[in-house]
């Protein structure tokens, strides 16, 4: 056997930069960190094909997309909710569904060209790798979200201005650790725990195996943004910590009140203001702008971004309890929910291809 070592040469240093192009070549093509090359194995395997693992065949309702039962919405209050004709109440979900999956759909191109920046502009190998399987998640994701929105709900709105304000801020900065902070971490984190919220409550088959799925590629980049940052940031000085503390804090506000939906009152030709004041003083608000933090929270503690300037703003926000959850517990499952939707869709394949041979034989 030849001796490999014989032919290692000096590469030249670990790494070149090139901070113009915010890009890093890395020189250094030894054994990566455990953790994220079994990160890299397990993106690979979970690659899917949207086109035969969704069955598209599925005809939804438009009036009540995610199936779910009547409620009292919270922008008009129960009593006006209550005495809407049927075609009003069936436009407001429409519009409301279509405008919540529209933020997703942008919320993912974002994130593609997020991950295609962290490709060139981490300086490890191991996290370049996975980064490069998150670029195809991510366009996988834009064309679901895509397709539902043109071929079932048959409209598209535009992005919301705090969620384009935040983009355009994780992408334009050079340090590519603020771009996993506030994509991976901030953006998708709070994406999970409203997808959550659609996965558990909507009834609609099509609607629930869309976020099922998404939900578990977006729990391996939450885990990515977790590894790399939690190397990183026990390195960074005071001053530096500080800094990406103030950056969470002001995405986290940015994010929570982007959840007002003003569009679609305005499309819907409601008082805006009025209803975003009925929105904000909804308890039904509350409780879900508290609840997507169920995600977010717990990872800015592992980071180690959970000092007093985020302390303080998650205590006013009242999310701190959140802090002590398992995210570990979320993140499992996560997949296995998306595993156990597979088990039944093979399952129904199976029955209905027997249930076709016993009668080709009757």
């Amino acid at each position: 056997m030849t001796d490999r070592s014989a032919f290692q040469l000096d590469l030249g240093g670990s790494a070149w930069e090139l901070p113009e192009a915010a890009t890093t070549f890395s020189w250094d093509y030894a054994d990566g960190r455990d953790h994220l090359l079994a990160l890299y194995e397990k993106g690979k395997k979970k690659q899917w094909n949207s086109t035969t693992r969704i069955d598209w065949t599925h005809t939804i309702d438009r009036d009540n997309p995610m199936a779910v039962p009547d409620f009292s919405d919270s922008m008009l209050g129960p009593e006006r909710w209550a005495k809407l004709p049927d075609d009003e109440k069936g436009q407001i979900r429409l519009h409301s569904m279509a405008w919540q999956f529209s933020q997703f759909l942008h919320g993912e191109q974002g994130a593609l060209l997020c991950a295609a920046k962290l490709v060139h502009a981490v300086p490890q190998m191991d996290a370049k790798m996975y980064a490069a399987t998150q670029v195809i998640d991510e366009a996988r994701h834009v064309e679901v979200y895509a397709r539902y929105l043109n071929d079932k709900l048959g409209m598209t709105y535009p992005v919301n201005t705090h969620l384009k304000t935040l983009l355009g801020q994780v992408i334009t900065d050079s340090r590519w650790d603020i771009t996993s902070l506030g994509m991976q971490i901030i953006i998708e984190g709070l994406a999970l725990a409203s997808l959550n919220f659609v996965r558990d409550y909507a009834r609609e088959p099509l609607v629930r195996s869309i976020v099922t799925y998404v939900m578990q590629d977006e729990a391996r980049h939450v885990a990515f943004g977790r590894m790399a940052l939690r190397d990183l940031y026990p390195q960074l000085t005071e001053a530096e910590r500080s800094e990406r503390e103030e950056f969470v804090v002001d995405a986290c506000y940015l994010m929570r009140d982007r959840f007002l939906a003003q569009d679609v009152w305005e499309r819907l030709g409601f008082d805006v203001a009025a209803c975003t004041e009925r929105v904000t003083r909804a308890p039904e608000t509350q409780q879900f702008r508290a609840l997507l933090f169920t995600r977010l929270a717990p990872i800015i503690k592992d980071i180690g971004l959970l000092g007093p300037k985020v302390t303080k703003a998650f205590e006013a926000m009242g999310v701190m309890p959140f802090t002590q959850l398992d995210i570990d517990a979320q993140s499992r499952r996560d997949e296995d929910v998306g595993d156990a939707l597979d088990r039944a869709r093979l399952a129904e394949v199976e029955a209905h291809t027997a249930a076709t041979i016993a009668h080709g034989r009757a």
